[in-house]
C-alpha cells in the first residue's frame, strides 16, 4: 500500500494497473506512467494535491477521471497517444495553472468551449485528432506561444485567433481550410504551416506579417499565386502580398476631435481605473491623466511626448505605465520614485539617453520592464541586480554584443527578450535562471549554444532562435521546436 511520500518521479512497469492507493501519495509532484497498456486512471489521483506534472502518454485511456480537477497545481498534462474522445470543461475551469497541454494523437472531436480559462497556457498540442473547429474563447489563452492543430478536420478558423499576441508557431497542416481569415493576419508569427489544405488564395493582409520566417503552403490548390512564390522564400511572398494591398485603406469618415476623445477616455477611467491615450498625436501629457488619483494603468504609447509632468507623481496607485514609441530622452527618476505600486514600465522605442546609475533603484519593485530600441540607454554594467522582483525583461534592438552579467542574478525572471541584437554567444550562467519560461534570442549572431542551456528544460517552454547562424544544431532538430533543442543540448552535457 502506498503511503504519503515525497516522490518526484513515479514510473510504472509495462502492463501494470495503477492502484487506488496512489491517492495516499499526497506529496507526489511528478507522475509518469507513459508507454504502458493502461486503460484508466484511478479517481484517487485527485487526492495528490501537489501534482504539477502528469504524463500518461501512449496508453489506452478513454477518459480522464473527474477528480483530476482537484489537482489545482497541475502545470503540465501529457495525454498524447491515447483513446480520448473528449476533454472535460470542468478540467479547464479548475486547472488554470496549466502551461503545457499535449493531447495529440487521440480521438478528440472538439475543444472545450472554455479553453480561454487557460490564460497561462504556453504550448497547446492537439494535432492528429478529429477536431472540426476552434472555439472563439481561444482568445483568452493570452500566453499561448505554440499551437499545433495539424491533421484535424478544420474547415474554418475563428477570427479570435488574431488576439493571441504572443503566438509564434501556428501549425494547421493537413486540414480542410478553404481560406485564411484576415483577422488572423494580426498575429506576430515566426512559423505558419498551412500545407495540405484546400486554400485557393491568400489574403493580401498576410503580407503585413513581417515577423514570418517560414510559411508552408505545399499541397494547396493555390490558383492566384505563381508556383515560384508558393515554393520560394517567405520574404518574397510577403512582398508580393503587400503589393496587392490597396493604397487607399483610409476611409474618409470623420473622427471626433482629439480633445473630445481624451475627455471621453478620462471619463471612462473613473470606473475602469485604466486610461488609454495611445496614438493620439499628443506632445504633452494632458491633465486628465493625473486628475484621477485612483488610476492603475496609463497608456501613453505612440505619441510625441518628450517629458512627463511632475503632477503625474500624484498617481500613487499607478501599477502600469506604458510610454512606448514617444520622444522621451531622460529617465524620469523623480516621478518613478513617487510611484510605489508601479509593477510594469514600458519605455521601448524612445530616444532614451543613458540610464543614470541609480535609475533602477527608483523602480526596485518592478516586475515587467521593456526598454527595447534604446541602444544608448544601458550603462556599461547595468545594475539589474537592483530589480530582484523582475519577471519580464525586454532588451530588443539594443545593439548588445554580450548579455549583461547581472541578468544572471534575476532568479524570478520568467520572460527574457534579447532579439534583434548582435549577440555572438550565450553564457553558461543562463542555467541559473530556473524560473525562465520564455527566452527570445532570435535575430542575433549566435553560432553555438552552451549545453548547460538544456538544464532549463523543465521550466523553459519557448526558445526562439530564428535568424541566427546556428551551425552546431541540425535544421531538423531546430524545426522540431523548443523541447527537441533543449533535449539535444542536455544530451551533450558530460556525464557527472
Amino acid at each position: 500500500m502506498l503511503v504519503t511520500i515525497s516522490l518526484q518521479i513515479f514510473r510504472l512497469e509495462s502492463d501494470m494497473t495503477i492502484p487506488e492507493e496512489i491517492g495516499s501519495a499526497t506529496s507526489l509532484v511528478k507522475f509518469d506512467c507513459s508507454s504502458n497498456h493502461i486503460k484508466e486512471l484511478p479517481s484517487s489521483l485527485g487526492k495528490c494535491s501537489d501534482l504539477s506534472d502528469l504524463k500518461v502518454s501512449n496508453n489506452l485511456i478513454t477518459s480522464l477521471p473527474e477528480d483530476l480537477t482537484n489537482c489545482l497545481k497541475l502545470t503540465k498534462l501529457d495525454v498524447e497517444g491515447n483513446k480520448l474522445t473528449a476533454l472535460s470543461e470542468n478540467l479547464f475551469a479548475s486547472c488554470t495553472m496549466l502551461t503545457e497541454l499535449n493531447a495529440s494523437k487521440n480521438l478528440l472531436s472538439g475543444i472545450p468551449e472554455n479553453i480561454g480559462c487557460l490564460t497561462r497556457l504556453i504550448r497547446l498540442d492537439l494535432h492528429q485528432n478529429r477536431i472540426s473547429s476552434i472555439p472563439p474563447s481561444i482568445s483568452g489563452c493570452s500566453s499561448l506561444a505554440e499551437f499545433y492543430m495539424g491533421n484535424n478536420a478544420l474547415s474554418i478558423l475563428t477570427e479570435e485567433l488574431g488576439a493571441l499576441s504572443r503566438l509564434g508557431t501556428l501549425d494547421l497542416h493537413s486540414n480542410q481550410l478553404k481560406e485564411y481569415p484576415v483577422g488572423t493576419c494580426k498575429l506576430s508569427l515566426s512559423v505558419l504551416d498551412l500545407s495540405n489544405n484546400s486554400l485557393t488564395g491568400l489574403p493580401a493582409e498576410l503580407g503585413k506579417m513581417t515577423t514570418l520566417r517560414k510559411i508552408l503552403l505545399s499541397g494547396n490548390p493555390l490558383r492566384t499565386l505563381r508556383s515560384s512564390l508558393v515554393s520560394g522564400p517567405t520574404p518574397a511572398l510577403l512582398r508580393y502580398l503587400r503589393s496587392r494591398l490597396s493604397e487607399a485603406e483610409d476611409s474618409g469618415a470623420q473622427t471626433p476631435a482629439k480633445e473630445e476623445v481624451v475627455t471621453m477616455a478620462a471619463r471612462l477611467s473613473l470606473t475602469s481605473k485604466e486610461l488609454s491615450l495611445e496614438g493620439m498625436g499628443l506632445s504633452v501629457v494632458p491633465s486628465e491623466a493625473w486628475e484621477s488619483g485612483e488610476i492603475i494603468k496609463l497608456n501613453l504609447s505612440k505619441n510625441s511626448i518628450q517629458e512627463l509632468p511632475v503632477e503625474l507623481s500624484s498617481c500613487s496607485s499607478l501599477q502600469t505605465l506604458v510610454l512606448s514609441s514617444n520622444n522621451i530622452k531622460d529617465w524620469p527618476v523623480a516621478i518613478l520614485k513617487s510611484l510605489p505600486n508601479l509593477s510594469c514600465l514600458k519605455l521601448d522605442s524612445n530616444p532614451l539617453r543613458q540610464i543614470p546609475s541609480d535609475g533602477f533603484q527608483a523602480i526596485s519593485m518592478i516586475q515587467i520592464l521593456d526598454i527595447s530600441g534604446n541602444a544608448t540607454s544601458l550603462p556599461e554594467n547595468p545594475a539589474f541586480s537592483n530589480l530582484p522582483h523582475l519577471k519580464e525583461l525586454y532588451l530588443r534592438r539594443m545593439q548588445l554584443r554580450e548579455v549583461p552579467s547581472e541578468i544572471m542574478s534575476l532568479c524570478q525572471l520568467q520572460i527574457l527578450g534579447l532579439s534583434q541584437n548582435s549577440l555572438q554567444s550565450i553564457p553558461e550562467g543562463f542555467k541559473n535562471l530556473t524560473s525562465l519560461t520564455e527566452l527570445d534570442l532570435s535575430d542575433n549572431n549566435i553560432s553555438t549554444l552552451p549545453p548547460e542551456l538544456g538544464l532549463l528544460e523543465p521550466s523553459l517552454q519557448v526558445l526562439r532562435l530564428d535568424g541566427n547562424p546556428l551551425r552546431s544544431i541540425r535544421r531538423p532538430i531546430l524545426d522540431r521546436g523548443t523541447k527537441a533543442v533543449l533535449k539535444y543540448l542536455k544530451d551533450k552535457l558530460p556525464e557527472q
